[in-house]
């Protein structure tokens, strides 16, 4: 049987990032593509770093907001004969726009980019992929406690989680298995802009009195690679938040 070849979108930094080192690391990896937003300098930078791990890394600048960024994606990928086994969605956007304040489009945005890109990427690949594929979401502990600052966030992420557990029906006659990981606080590049004060209260609210590190979540991205039970499951890792 062939390496897998690892689809991440927004795989250049934070759980991403560690997602594909975490699979890189792995013997049954053999190449990785990955997707990043903007900030073409860093994702070059990314992928000559992991090119120490010796094997095929693959980048490209996709908008998840464009209708047409599935299709777009699909034909790169065919340009260079790679074929996706493990697809990992955690690119996404949020808006924090008050609700009183909220506009259609972008509410309609934010699912486009969360929601219907993953969507129909699927839809694209799923004639060409091998039986015994995974599909990988990056949901989110908001989408459970309904705590997230961005509605449309939650709602999405909410969303990510529902789509999850449907797919598993559609997927079955493909052998394929879906699995969500819905981490809670994670010490990305952007949550470490948050004041200390506000970081202080969140950290009060977890047992474990931290944030996550990228690379706890990326490991769990792994052992749904290695552990072929996991399907249709949404394992969340929280460090005991609210548990108080």
């Amino acid at each position: 049987m062939g390496k897998e070849a690892v689809l991440i979108t927004g795989g250049t930094k934070g759980i991403g990032r560690a997602a594909a080192e975490a699979l890189l690391a792995s013997p049954k990896v053999g190449s990785v593509w990955l997707t990043f937003a903007r900030d073409r300098e860093n994702a070059e930078r990314c992928a000559e770093e992991l090119q120490s791990f010796g094997k095929e890394v693959h980048i490209s600048e996709l908008d998840i907001t464009d209708p047409q960024a599935p299709k777009q994606l699909k034909a790169e990928m065919e340009a260079e004969a790679f074929l996706p086994s493990y697809l990992l969605f955690n690119a996404n956007i949020t808006d924090r726009t008050p609700l009183e304040e909220l506009s259609e489009t972008a509410w309609a945005r934010v699912f486009q980019a969360n929601i219907h890109f993953p969507t129909f990427l699927i839809q694209e690949l799923l004639p060409a992929m091998v039986p015994g594929g995974l599909i990988a979401f990056t949901g989110s502990l908001m989408g459970i406690h309904p705590h997230s600052v961005s509605l449309a966030y939650g709602v999405t992420k909410s969303a990510v989680h529902a789509l999850i557990l449907n797919l598993v029906k559609h997927l079955e006659p493909y052998q394929h298995r879906v699995v969500g990981i819905a981490p809670g606080f994670v010490d990305t590049e952007w949550q470490k802009t948050k004041p200390q004060q506000i970081r202080t209260n969140i950290e009060n609210k977890i047992a474990l009195h931290r944030f996550a590190e990228p690379e706890e979540v990326g490991a769990v991205f792994r052992t749904i690679l290695e552990n072929k039970y996991f399907n249709g499951d949404i394992i969340t890792l929280s460090g005991g938040y609210s548990y108080r």
